[in-house]
């Protein structure tokens, strides 16, 4: 008699298994202006960590009336998938132990890779990096701040243009051990009126690559009225915050180059790094 087939067990995907996991809060992420909790979740024998933030641990936005910090970071992570990128960790929408919330896989950074921003002496940056502009570093003294001439950067630039981000700062980038940057921290984004302040003002005026092009044109695309991408978006933001995404996305398309600061707002985060 031939021994019985033996049957693979399911494929779990990040999506399911933070969606659908029994979510277990291990402890509270200090530092944080909202409530961030450190988490496990488990799911038909897969388990991973996993970031929890709940709605009822958000403090209100006065710039920010329409929505929640949580919609907001999964609408994020939708753009990223979107574009083809994977510059943000999968994120959900889902209930939890303290009600609603965004749940994010844990990406653990990599000290080996992490030199992606600094604040050098001179007025010039060097090779392989791109400056940004003087910050104060106190005691009446300034330094360059630059970050890295690197393409995950690039590609996080124009996806910051896209979503609007108004608070990329140095912490919420991961450069992860298999070579990969992912981004968290995408609460303060759509807003319908320009807020981009980032520290990946390197490249502005410049023209786009040709990747970034052609992710431009099939993100515009997948934003038509009716399309899969524009009904879950409409979960998550206002009608008003879409119109803007759209004319976002077709003045880069229009331009063909990185943004520029507007002068309307803080063009860089405080603090930097």
């Amino acid at each position: 008699m031939s021994a019985p087939e033996r049957i693979p067990p399911r494929r779990v995907s990040p999506q399911e298994l933070l969606a659908e996991g029994e979510l277990t809060v291990r402890g509270r992420i200090p530092g944080a202006s909202n409530a961030v909790l450190y988490c496990t979740v488990e799911h038909e024998g897969v388990s991973a960590a996993c970031v929890y933030k709940p709605v009822a641990g958000e403090r209100p936005l006065w710039d920010f009336p329409d929505g929640t910090l949580a919609q907001r970071e999964v609408a994020a992570y939708e753009l990223s998938e979107a574009m083809g990128w994977g510059l943000i960790p999968p994120t959900v929408l889902r209930d939890g132990p303290y009600g609603e919330g965004m749940c994010q896989l844990w990406i653990e950074a990599s000290a080996e890779d992490s030199a992606l921003l600094a604040l050098v002496d001179g007025e010039e940056p060097e090779p392989g990096w791109k400056a940004v502009g003087p910050a104060d570093v106190g005691e009446e003294r300034t330094a360059l701040l630059v970050h890295a001439d690197d393409e995950r950067l690039r590609r996080l630039a124009v996806l910051d243009a896209v979503i609007n981000n108004g608070d990329r700062k140095g912490g919420h980038l991961l450069p992860a051990a298999d070579g990969r940057l992912y981004a968290i921290d995408h609460g303060v984004t759509f807003n319908a009126d320009d807020k981009l302040r980032t520290l990946l003002w390197g490249w502005a005026g410049e023209p786009l690559t040709d990747e970034a092009m052609e992710a431009l044109r099939r993100l515009s695309a997948n934003l038509a009225d009716g399309s899969p991408l524009a009904e879950r978006l409409a979960e998550l933001i206002t009608a008003e915050e879409i119109a803007a995404l759209r004319a976002r996305v077709a003045e880069l398309l229009r331009t063909g180059r990185h943004r520029e600061p507007s002068g309307q707002w803080p063009a860089i985060p405080w603090p930097p790094v």
